[in-house]
């Protein structure tokens, strides 16, 4: 009798990380269920044992891109000695890992669930938060420097949280769409230039 369920010698952190790339390239929706097992090197009784449903496991994938993908993104903003200098390192990292050879372009949180059917509104609604999320660490950030005396008391921290948020965001639709890391660097030099009209 054929052995089913989990294959002998299953690595489910590696097939999870299959299964993010899969997620990432494709989104919620294009990525089909045969995508997922091809990728992952198992069987769907496999994936449904593992992970549960194709649901469960696009949470698991969001969860593995936050900690192993978004550092590279969001370590200097905190490090960083003032607000703009956080702001730089975010939209410069950005502009570097959206665009990395051998990884998919773009962002997994922005990319994922942009108009997932009625089916998939939960998907669509955590990823919604996520990108909520983004702008409440960019306004954090920005507070802590009017705190410093870096960033001026009078300062628009939301909105300009969300506009950094957004060009972010846009870097991410153009890297999906073939833009070079230089292209993105000029995107965020651009959006840098404004930095003193911004919080003034």
């Amino acid at each position: 009798m054929a052995e089913r369920g989990r294959p002998r010698g299953f690595d489910r952190d590696l097939a999870l990380a299959k299964a993010m790339e899969v997620f990432w390239a494709r989104g919620y929706e294009g990525a089909s269920m045969a995508d997922l097992t091809a990728a992952m090197g198992i069987g769907s009784p496999s994936l449904y044992a593992a992970f549960g449903c194709k649901e469960a496991l696009f949470r698991e994938a969001l969860r593995l891109y936050a900690a192993t993908e978004s550092e590279g993104i969001w370590g200097g903003v905190e490090t960083a000695p003032t607000a703009q200098a956080g702001f730089e390192s975010f939209l410069y990292a950005t502009a570097r890992v959206f665009t990395r050879p051998g990884k998919p372009t773009g962002c997994l949180v922005v990319l994922s669930a942009l108009n997932a059917s009625e089916l998939n509104q939960t998907v669509r609604e955590e990823l919604v938060q996520g990108r909520a999320s983004m702008v409440d660490q960019l306004e954090a950030r920005l507070q802590r420097g009017q705190r410093d005396g870096d960033v001026p008391t009078g300062a628009d921290t939301r909105a300009i949280a969300a506009y950094f948020a957004t060009v972010q965001q846009g870097m991410s639709i153009q890297a999906r769409d073939g833009a070079t890391r230089a292209t993105l660097e000029a995107i965020a030099r651009v959006a840098l230039s404004g930095w003193d009209s911004l919080v003034g």
